[in-house]
């Protein structure tokens, strides 16, 4: 296969992908105007809609969503397309208002409009993935992968690639000097087989490897320095995958100091942009449930009032961000408001619990207070569950990699209980489980994560048989 092919190709599809994108763009504003008023789409409008164009590509450009798809999860695709939209319609309300414009526009089509246009720019990015990915899976569109390094790391690329036909690529097999002559041959089209580096060089020089996937140790820097070099000789894309596993790596992200780089092993999500995108997030639901629950509360409220003597909220110390201690809110549930060194999880059974107690805490309704707490900046909807001091500082010894899940604030649900991990954890393994679903959610988060995880809050996270 020639180099030469593939690198127009693709940017035949990010071409071809810009077109979509403005073509949904403008066929939801006129859905919009059709939809609201009845208007055609002309004057102001088309302005309006050549603008939001151009700031989307730009944007969009800016945010690599026109890079390949290949090696891209879909959810990433769509949740970097979401949060480009949501900038471009943020920059054309500002342009509106500093242009004093606003008001030769529908407010009610401009609203169905910012919310039709994600949607279509998203269900076309699944289309086209779909469509792209049938085409790879039947063999076409498909491009060669090297892996220099015969490791475990380079295996597991090898596993994922043979595993995954979708990603639309052919393994043709390891490269790795370090193994003795006797153990070498040609590994084109054998992936049991290890060829030496200058095979591989040659073979990117013309134009038989598009991607080259290096996994050789990291000790191995003149190594992994020598071969970068010859292959800038190549136009083959290369790619370095560290053994950086050994390290926990929670949420990795190259950057730069002064020039120097460096590469973040233990760092929250939240910083810049996604976080205050998580803070809008949070204000935004917690501000609708919170309208929507208002009556229920109440009623709650006076329940646990009238069944058990005491207050009607229990405030408990817990961790939240980044081991900071936060008063955390829920609808007393016990005879007791313990919050002392040693606090008793509650089991199955407890004789602590109210039977109007019991009702709540089966249904997940002692935790409604909590979005007040979510408006306070506190908590958030989606997170890691709190835990009570007392119990951080006991598994914090126990669990490795336990307080990681505190670079992030904890969250009234989380990916861990929609999981099935939730309630009590009267062992170390249930507890490390949790963890593990915890750091999970830390490193993958996304705003369509968040998503999906509320929607599924809906079926699994209110009542459960762990609840008690």
């Amino acid at each position: 296969m020639s180099s030469g092919l593939v690198r127009p190709h693709s940017s035949k599809i990010a071409f071809f992908h810009r077109i979509l994108d403005a073509v949904m763009i403008l066929v939801a504003l006129a859905i919009s105007l059709e939809l609201t008023h009845g208007l055609d789409l002309d004057g102001p409008y088309v302005q309006a809609g050549i603008l939001a164009v151009l700031l989307f590509v730009m944007i969009g450009g800016a945010q690599q969503i026109y890079g390949s798809w290949r090696l891209e999860p879909l959810h990433n695709a769509v949740s970097k397309t979401l949060m480009v939209w949501i900038w471009t319609a943020i920059a054309l309300v500002v342009l509106g208002f500093l242009g004093k414009t606003s008001s030769d526009f529908s407010r009610a089509a401009t609203l169905v409009w910012f919310v039709l246009a994600p949607l279509m720019l998203a269900a076309s990015r699944i289309a086209l993935r779909l469509v792209l990915n049938a085409f790879r899976s039947s063999g076409r569109n498909t491009r060669t992968l090297a892996i220099a390094g015969k490791t475990k790391m380079g295996m597991q690329v090898e596993e994922k690639v043979r595993n995954s036909p979708w990603l639309g690529m052919r393994c043709v097999g390891y490269f790795d000097d370090r193994l003795a002559a006797r153990d070498c041959k040609h590994a084109a089209n054998d992936v049991d087989g290890v060829g030496r580096f200058d095979e591989l060089v040659e073979m990117a020089r013309n134009g038989e490897v598009d991607y080259i996937y290096i996994t050789l140790p990291m000790k191995a820097e003149n190594r992994i320095v020598e071969l970068v070099n010859a292959l800038s000789d190549t136009t083959a894309s290369v790619y370095m995958v560290p053994n950086f596993f050994i390290f926990d790596l929670l949420h990795g992200k190259l950057s730069s100091m002064d020039g120097i780089p460096v590469l973040s092993l233990h760092e929250s999500p939240f910083y810049g942009v996604d976080g205050w995108v998580k803070r809008a997030e949070d204000i935004v639901v917690a501000s609708l449930i919170l309208l929507l629950i208002a009556l229920p509360m109440a009623l709650i409220a006076l329940g646990v009032k009238l069944t058990s003597p005491g207050p009607v909220l229990f405030k408990q110390r817990r961790y939240g961000l980044n081991g900071a201690v936060v008063e955390v809110w829920k609808f007393r549930s016990m005879t007791v408001c313990e919050d002392g060194d040693k606090v008793i999880q509650a089991q199955k059974g407890d004789m602590r619990i109210t039977p109007f107690g019991a009702f709540l805490r089966r249904t997940s309704l002692d935790e409604l207070p909590q979005f007040f707490n979510v408006l306070q900046g506190s908590m958030s909807v989606v997170g890691p569950r709190p835990h009570a001091v007392s119990h951080n500082e006991q598994y914090r010894r126990l669990i490795r990699g336990y307080m990681l899940r505190h670079k992030v604030k904890p969250g009234i649900t989380g990916w861990a209980q929609i999981s099935g991990w939730r309630g009590e954890t009267e062992t170390v393994d249930k507890m490390a489980m949790r963890v593990k679903f915890d750091l999970q959610y830390v490193q993958n988060w996304s705003l369509w994560f968040d998503l999906k995880i509320i929607f599924l809050t809906v079926f699994k996270g209110f009542v459960n048989k762990n609840a008690y």
